[in-house]
């Protein structure tokens, strides 16, 4: 993703520092933190900052929207978050998919010695509460409405809308104390402030939509060729670039001005709302192998 440069994206609303402390402030209230991440960007949509923010408090890990994602690469996903000891499931807020899985993965897994010490000690069918935590936009608040059954959070469709914890009860004596959406403060690795951009995660008004459709179509082009072809009826050459490409799909789909060129910024509009709403198809972004030679 680095052969088009692209201006650095920095989005860190003030609010989000707060709820850093906020969350270092109640951990003391929890039993466990239950994270939500995008399953398309399962480390990019992770801050940074939450395992030391969570100071070893037992996690688990909700991989949501699931169905945009590939469902090969979010398995290795699960497996790579388990080798290094965290739980994690796949689940999807608007289908309700793996949901009734969130309960029981907490109760028998995650959290399995507390409750049994807790049993030992007569304290069975104490409330069980976890803190939940999340970016913008990886629908944290939608996750909360789905397990709660109800609209208990406000849920919308832009960044950075939670501004303040709130607790939200859930059946089977679960409690869940919801924190604003918290990012970091600077993004270091641009590749990964270029996958938020994709899904979503960070404001549109900060990006040039463009650049942002030319790097994506590059990136369709190198691992989901398929997917490319089968959605615009285009053909393209090994050396065509983003740009090449966002043309291609341009006249294909009739988004010309006047004098026969194309309305590029139309072009990208549609290739990212495209992918945004999985019409080329369950795409990940990011595999574990990848980040494993990021970090080495």
């Amino acid at each position: 993703m680095d052969n088009i440069d692209m201006k650095q994206i920095q989005w860190f609303p003030g609010h989000m520092a707060k709820t850093c402390r906020l969350i270092t402030a109640n951990l003391k209230l929890v039993d466990a933190v239950a994270e939500v991440v995008d399953a398309r960007i399962p480390l990019s949509s992770r801050n940074p900052e939450m395992d030391r923010l969570t100071n070893g408090k037992p996690r688990i890990v909700l991989l949501n929207k699931c169905d945009l994602a590939d469902e090969k690469i979010t398995k290795k996903w699960i497996e790579y978050f388990s080798g290094i000891g965290v739980t994690a499931i796949a689940v999807d807020c608007k289908s309700g998919r793996g949901m009734k899985n969130f309960i029981p993965t907490v109760k028998n897994k995650v959290l399995k010695e507390l409750i049994q010490k807790r049993e030992r000690n007569g304290m069975a069918g104490a409330v069980t509460r976890l803190m939940i935590v999340g970016i913008p936009n990886v629908g944290k608040s939608s996750v909360i409405n789905c397990l709660a059954g109800s609209k208990r959070a406000k849920a919308e469709d832009r960044p950075g809308v939670t501004r303040t914890k709130q607790w939200v009860k859930l059946d089977n004596n679960v409690e869940l104390l919801d924190m604003p959406g918290v990012l970091w403060p600077k993004f270091d690795d641009q590749s990964v402030a270029v996958r938020l951009a994709f899904t979503g995660a960070v404001s549109d008004d900060v990006l040039d939509i463009e650049t942002l459709a030319m790097k994506l179509l590059v990136f369709m082009k190198e691992n989901y060729p398929q997917s490319l072809t089968e959605r615009y009826k285009i053909t393209y050459d090994d050396g065509e670039g983003g740009y090449d490409l966002l043309l291609k799909i341009g006249r294909k789909r009739g988004m010309m001005i006047s004098g026969g060129e194309v309305n590029t910024e139309r072009a990208s509009i549609t290739v990212i709302d495209e992918f945004r709403s999985a019409k080329l198809g369950r795409i990940t972004l990011e595999i574990p192998k990848e980040v494993e030679k990021c970090q080495e």
